[in-house]
């Protein structure tokens, strides 16, 4: 396979609807998995205890300890964080959209950086406009890929600092407004939060949460889900990749990402129900099961660079939108 240059192009608008609406016509009785879970409210609780608790702990250890237990620990905690804004982000968690906000805040605190906002106003974007630069915040840079090429090196500082690129990515978005009251609130919480774990714990503790957020997203296997969810690791032709792993357990069912972003107001609990009840649908589907093994694919295969993506400038023209939808996420759409 030749080197890329650019990105794979489509002239098709993103690849969710057309599936969503068969299988809601061959499987009418799939309605019944959409709704919210408030139980995953205890599960930011718990998570956000872990972090808080270990992070007390490790405040007087070596730095060495500090390192390998945000490695080992503390990122499968600040992943399933993450998991849960994404929960909120769909307004699957309370039917109140201010209680979901209030929860992602909640759920931010431990990872050192405010996001849960601005990726509730991003990711949205992400599931109708996949692969339109100008709207996906999810989508790279054309000069990030270039910098980054397709050596081991530069892709194992891309996943480290992922972070950092993400931050720089809705500075492109220029039809979202970047800055809002819930954002600045977002802010405001987490600099207030930081700051007083700062001064009562001191500096490991802060860095414990720090290096666990950087590893969750980051140069760990569970970094490999940026890339199984929507870079081209099975061909040109399909977009988005599920992960039927043992992560799914700890992490949310976050592998069963087709699923998702075919029923994006199913919670999560009910996404393996999706795939069961519409498997013919998926099983055709290419998979990953290791994310571990994923992560050194990326790594070192050389055909695999930040320009094995998708894009495109068709964004589907009027959505017609079908009689059932909640939290503001159509059950279905349909390009016309």
């Amino acid at each position: 396979m030749a080197k890329r240059k650019d990105f794979n192009w489509s002239d098709e608008s993103e690849p969710h609807k057309k599936r969503t609406k068969k299988i809601i016509t061959e499987h009418p009785h799939i309605r019944e998995l959409i709704g919210r879970n408030p139980y995953t409210f205890l599960v930011i609780v718990l998570c956000v205890g872990i972090q808080v608790a270990l992070a007390i702990l490790l405040k007087d250890v070596s730095w060495w300890i500090v390192v390998l237990a945000s490695y080992v620990i503390g990122a499968f905690a600040s992943h399933t964080l993450f998991i849960c804004i994404h929960e909120c982000a769909h307004n699957l968690v309370f039917k109140n959209r201010t209680l979901n906000t209030l929860s992602g805040i909640f759920a931010n605190l431990p990872q050192a950086f405010p996001s849960s906002v601005s990726f509730q106003k991003y990711h949205l974007k992400h599931h109708s406009y996949q692969g339109v630069s100008e709207l996906d915040a999810d989508m790279p840079f054309g000069w990030e890929a270039r910098l980054i090429t397709n050596s081991w090196f530069g892709k194992s500082i891309w996943l480290l600092f992922f972070p950092v690129f993400q931050l720089l990515r809705p500075f492109r978005l220029k039809e979202i407004d970047l800055l809002d009251a819930w954002t600045v609130v977002n802010w405001l919480a987490e600099i207030a939060f930081m700051v007083a774990f700062y001064y009562f714990f001191g500096a490991k503790a802060v860095m414990y949460m720090i290096f666990s957020f950087f590893f969750s997203v980051g140069l760990h296997p569970l970094g490999a889900r940026w890339i199984q969810e929507h870079y081209l690791t099975h061909g040109d032709e399909q977009e988005t990749k599920s992960y039927y792993g043992v992560l799914n357990v700890v992490n949310l069912n976050v592998g069963y990402h087709n699923e998702h972003h075919d029923f994006p107001s199913v919670p999560w609990n009910n996404l393996p129900k999706v795939k069961k009840i519409a498997d013919q649908h998926y099983e055709t589907l290419g998979y990953h099961t290791s994310y571990t093994v994923l992560l050194f694919q990326f790594l070192f295969n050389r055909d695999l660079s930040l320009f094995s993506r998708t894009k495109r400038s068709n964004r589907g023209g009027k959505l017609k939108v079908a009689p059932v939808s909640i939290n503001n996420d159509p059950v279905v759409t349909e390009s016309v």
